[in-house]
């Protein structure tokens, strides 16, 4: 496969720090109950697809399944650790946010010790604490990387001046929010930032939580229990409108014989080679044909004909719930 040739080699540089990755990476959440029922043995056959396939980019974060993402990735990892670029997340509590310095600490001990590794290779706040200043919970994380329990430092939907006063704490090497085809200002208005300061940016939910897969026409094709029930984005006449609009990309890529999901990821390589989106997947053959997408040439037209069908704000509904929403982008 033409696509695992090209990203076996050193990979993409993440950032200004010395992590090489593969420009697409795994999302792990969905192995920890978020889109309905998993099984942890398929769950680790895929990472380790993903793996031998080169995606070596692996994101996760201590809130998923409150530890259980963490565990599972720790015996995925097991002998493979040397094949991995692990990220992974604190500061979303069962009471809420939580950045307080000691916290900071007692948290990736804890992380550590589920993940069964000495270094995690990316650390990440997963949302800023409005009640401690950035300046305290980086500083807390600086002293992980002093201590040789933290390689390099993130911010997870963290605003432009947030970032900036962050990264003159500590340099940060990567800012983790949201952004795809239907969901792209939020993020367009960090990329400047963090161009001008050296800052990777890495892409959750490039597909739209699946809307830009084509395979979501109505809610009931999310399973019971799948938290994309209660997002705005999948109600009603929200959902209807993104369907409408995700049609359109459907049919661009039935003529460039891709799929929609490959057309939308890359469209996102395309915006700038800082980007790293992490689709999520539990399917090893989702993983085979996310990587295809690092095949795919669009051209200066192709990439004015996706804008015009699918422009800035043109989805419908907010992309989180609004209890979510206000612990983002502080």
């Amino acid at each position: 496969m033409a696509a695992q040739t090209a990203i076996r080699g050193k990979g993409e540089r993440l950032g200004r720090s010395d992590l090489a990755v593969c420009r697409i990476g795994l999302g792990c959440m969905s192995y920890s109950g978020t889109y309905g029922p998993s099984d942890d043995e398929e769950s680790i056959r895929v990472i380790h697809h993903a793996l031998d396939a080169g995606m070596n980019f692996l994101d996760s974060s201590d809130m998923y399944g409150w530890g259980h993402n963490e565990t599972l990735l720790g015996r995925a990892l097991k002998g493979r650790r040397n094949q991995a670029v692990l990220a992974t997340k604190f500061g979303q509590t069962r009471q809420g946010v939580n950045g307080r310095p000691e916290y900071v600490l007692q948290a990736c001990d804890e992380s550590l010790k589920r993940l069964q590794v000495d270094t995690i290779d990316l650390y990440y706040q997963h949302r800023v604490d409005p009640k401690v200043s950035i300046e305290e919970t980086v500083g807390a994380m600086a002293r992980l990387v002093e201590q040789g329990k933290v390689r390099y430092l993130g911010l997870s939907e963290a605003a432009p001046a947030t970032m900036r006063r962050a990264h003159r704490e500590h340099p940060i090497t990567a800012l983790q929010t949201e952004y795809s085809l239907l969901y792209r200002e939020v993020a367009e208005a960090s990329l400047p930032v963090c161009r001008e300061l050296g800052i990777a940016f890495v892409a959750y939910s490039p597909l739209g939580r699946g809307l830009l897969t084509g395979t979501v026409q109505s809610e009931s094709d999310l399973p019971e229990g799948d938290r994309r029930r209660a997002h705005p984005r999948f109600a009603g006449e929200n959902l209807a409108q993104n369907v409408r609009l995700t049609r359109r990309i459907e049919e661009m890529a039935r003529e460039k014989k891709v799929t929609p999901g490959q057309l939308a990821l890359a469209w996102l390589l395309a915006q700038g080679s800082d980007i790293f989106p992490i689709p999520g997947t539990r399917r090893a053959e989702r993983v085979d044909e996310n990587l295809g997408a690092l095949e795919i040439e669009l051209t200066a037209q192709d990439l004015a004909r996706i804008d015009q069908a699918l422009p800035p704000g043109s989805a419908k509904g907010e992309r989180s719930p609004e209890s979510q929403l206000k612990a983002m982008q502080l």
